[in-house]
C-alpha cells in the first residue's frame, strides 16, 4: 500500500490539529471554520517547507519495506518446506550443500538471462551452495511450453538438467516448446518419452503450486530469489547475493 499526495496532506493536517494550542481532537470536534483554517495553515506551512512532503513519504515507505519484510518472513517460514526441499525442482550445485538459494525464473526473462551467469560464478566459487530452481513461467504461451519440456525433461534425465537448463536459458531467441523439445533431444531424450510425461506427469499442477507459491512470497516477476529469511526481487547480482549469503551463514538472516 502506498499513499498519495491527499493521502499526505490529510496525516499533516491532522498533525496541525492536534498541534494547535490547548486543541483537543474528538469525533466530530472539528466544524467547518476549524478545518479551513487548518487547511489555510498546512498549505501555508507547505508552501514555506515543501520538503517536509519528501520527509514523510520517506517515513512511510519506510514503514511500509519493514512490513513487507516482516510478511515475508513469515511466508517463508510457513512455506519452507515448499521453497527449499520440493522434490520436483530441479537442484544445482551440491544437492547436500549447507546454504541454499532459490530462484525463480522464467526462460524468455531478458534479466534471467543476464543473472545465469551470477549462478554460474556463485556455484564455482562455494563447493556448499545448494541452488534450486523454480520453474515459473510467466511469460506468456511460449514460456508455458518450454517450461513444460523442463519439466518432463528433469523427470526422466535429472543428471543432465544442468546443461539443458544453461542451454534453453542461454538460447538466442524466443524459448518455445519446438526449441527446449530440441535442445533435449540433442542431449538424449527421447521426444515420445517427453511428451508423454509432459501429458501424464502433472506439470499443471505442479506449475500452480508455484504460482500459489509465488503469489504467497509477494513475487511477481523473474528472477526472483529466496535467500535464508528474504525475498530478493531482480537481477542483483553476484556479489549482492553471495554477501547475503555470507549473511546467513554467519547469523541465520540477510540481516545480521
Amino acid at each position: 500500500m502506498t499513499y498519495g499526495f491527499r493521502s499526505l496532506l490529510a496525516i499533516i493536517a491532522l498533525g496541525a490539529a492536534v498541534a494547535l494550542p490547548g486543541a483537543t481532537i474528538s469525533a466530530g470536534a472539528i466544524d467547518a471554520s476549524d478545518r479551513a483554517e487548518i487547511e489555510t495553515i498546512v498549505r501555508e506551512y507547505l508552501l514555506e517547507n515543501p520538503e517536509i512532503l519528501l520527509e514523510v513519504q520517506q517515513a512511510l515507505e519506510e514503514r511500509q519495506a519493514v512490513a513487507q519484510r516482516e510478511q515475508r518472513i513469515d511466508a517463508i517460514a510457513s512455506r519452507k518446506e515448499a521453497i527449499f526441499e520440493d522434490k520436483n525442482d530441479p537442484v544445482l550445485g551440491n544437492p547436500e550443500g549447507n546454504i541454499t538459494i532459490v530462484e525463480f525464473f522464467d526462460y524468455n526473462c531478458g534479466f534471467c538471462k543476464r543473472a545465469m551467469n551470477d549462478m554460474i560464478t556463485m556455484i564455482e566459487n562455494d563447493d556448499e551452495l545448494r541452488f534450486v530452481l523454480k520453474e515459473f513461467p510467466i511469460l506468456g504461451p511460449d514460456s508455458e511450453g518450454a517450461h513444460r519440456v523442463a519439466f518432463a525433461f528433469n523427470d526422466l534425465m535429472p543428471e543432465n538438467y544442468g546443461e539443458f537448463h544453461l542451454r534453453l536459458l542461454g538460447f538466442d531467441g524466443r524459448a518455445t516448446e519446438d526449441v527446449a523439445m530440441r535442445i533435449a533431444t540433442e542431449l538424449g531424450a527421447d521426444e515420445a518419452a517427453i511428451r508423454k510425461q509432459m501429458a501424464a506427469g502433472g506439470i499443471p499442477a505442479r506449475v500452480r503450486n508455484t504460482y500459489d507459491l509465488a503469489n504467497v512470497l509477494g513475487i511477481n516477476g523473474t528472477p526472483a530469489y529466496v535467500v535464508g529469511d528474504e525475498v530478493v526481487a531482480g537481477a542483483l547480482g553476484e556479489s549482492v547475493l553471495t554477501a547475503k549469503i555470507a549473511n546467513v551463514r554467519q547469523c541465520g538472516s540477510t540481516l545480521c
